[in-house]
């Protein structure tokens, strides 16, 4: 963030304000999951109405994501960082005003939605260059971790507050963090121009690689998406669980996706080439096997958790190598990835709707395996991000 870093203890301080941030944008994104009925019935509209409420969220993040970081490319970053987090804070608790109405609520998804779209664009630059370059991998598997949480334990969390108070207690909370974060960022964080510091560009641009890793994104995502969308009626039809258990075994995954990023966040700047590869290759293992094996409960619950500790660690690595190879300014790259990602989430959801009546849940399983088998297959073509000596070898300088 400029020739001069802050003091250890306050670029800790934002990358933990940050880690924060993306727990709370994570878990008010996927909430309405988990308070479906609740809200439907206070609200007096349908399910599938509140579950617009997470696919259009998903989809103005992946439109909104590059245009938003074309057009504040040159605000400072603490300004910028606050002015999302106060949209953040004050949308959760539009959300949780008891008069609240679906379109008020609609409205301040979108705001958030809009928000979170610049976020995950611009975090990663900042966070990375309040430190050396060589922690890059480090801290981009930190903010991932925060990210995770949400799914192991935001999301549920906010359930169980939201049966036990009502859906609105849940956002009113999420509110409150976002303001934490905020005060940790507009106090701590660095005044600088975007420009400044290694972080604000890639350390070996390349237009092709970078093409690659949002081909890679864009193909395991959808991949993923294809088959996990509709994990919990596979889980009733194919494995045979009760409902009780469904929910046991998706903590499961949850907790295996945490473990991946937390394991594949010290390793990114180390192995940059098995940390995208390895887990490209786990999800389509586990796909497949679902298809092929999703009868055995045993093996359902393995290898959901093989899924789980390879989905989230993908995108982690992608975001990591996209600040090597960005051919521009690294936030737009972020941005390109990131639209990657949530387009693949509704493309993937929209297709294992199609198959669904053609193949059954089984189906859509073996069409995610083969969809990310095609992205395992563009990643592994010689002379890409992660098949080069002079990025992953030891000469490269990254330790």
């Amino acid at each position: 963030m400029g020739s001069v870093r802050p003091a250890p203890w306050r670029s800790a301080a934002v990358v933990t304000a940050l880690m924060l941030a993306a727990f709370t944008f994570n878990t008010t994104e996927n909430l309405p999951v988990g308070l479906l009925s609740l809200m439907a019935d206070d609200l007096r509209v349908s399910l599938t109405s509140v579950g617009a409420l997470v696919t259009g969220y998903g989809l103005a993040v992946a439109i909104a994501s590059l245009p938003l970081a074309h057009v504040s490319r040159s605000v400072p970053r603490r300004y910028l960082m606050t002015g999302l987090l106060a949209v953040l804070a004050v949308a959760g608790w539009v959300s949780a005003l008891a008069t609240v109405s679906y379109g008020l609520l609609l409205a301040a998804r979108v705001a958030t939605a809009l928000a979170q779209a610049l976020f995950w664009a611009v975090m990663g630059p900042v966070a990375v260059g309040l430190f050396p370059p060589e922690r890059r991998g480090r801290i981009i598997g930190l903010l991932s971790v925060g990210g995770s949480l949400a799914t192991v334990a935001g999301v549920p969390a906010g359930t169980w507050l939201g049966g036990h108070s009502g859906w609105r207690a849940p956002f009113g909370v999420l509110g409150a963090l976002a303001v934490v974060s905020l005060v940790a960022v507009a106090v701590l964080l660095p005044t600088s121009r975007p420009q400044e510091g290694h972080a604000a560009y890639g350390t070996a641009p390349d237009r092709r690689r970078f093409a690659v890793v949002l081909a890679t994104t864009a193909l395991s995502v959808t991949g993923a998406f294809t088959g996990f969308t509709y994990v919990v009626a596979f889980l009733d039809e194919v494995s045979g669980f009760g409902r009780d258990a469904v929910s046991a075994v998706l903590m499961a995954f949850g907790a295996a996706a945490l473990g991946g990023v937390t394991v594949a966040g010290r390793l990114l700047d180390r192995y940059p080439r098995a940390t995208l590869t390895v887990p490209v290759a786990g999800q389509a293992v586990a796909l497949v096997g679902l298809y092929a094996a999703g009868s055995s409960q045993v093996a359902t619950v393995v290898l959901l958790m093989l899924l789980g500790a390879s989905v989230a660690p993908t995108f982690m690595a992608t975001q990591s190598q996209v600040l090597r190879v960005a051919p521009g300014r690294t936030e737009t790259a972020l941005a390109a990835n990131s639209a990657a990602f949530n387009g693949g989430v509704a493309a993937g959801a929209l297709l294992g709707g199609v198959l669904l009546p053609l193949t059954g849940t089984r189906g859509t399983f073996l069409a995610g395996g083969v969809l990310t088998a095609v992205a395992l297959v563009v990643l592994s073509r010689p002379d890409t991000v992660v098949a080069r000596e002079t990025v992953d070898g030891p000469e490269s300088g990254v330790r």
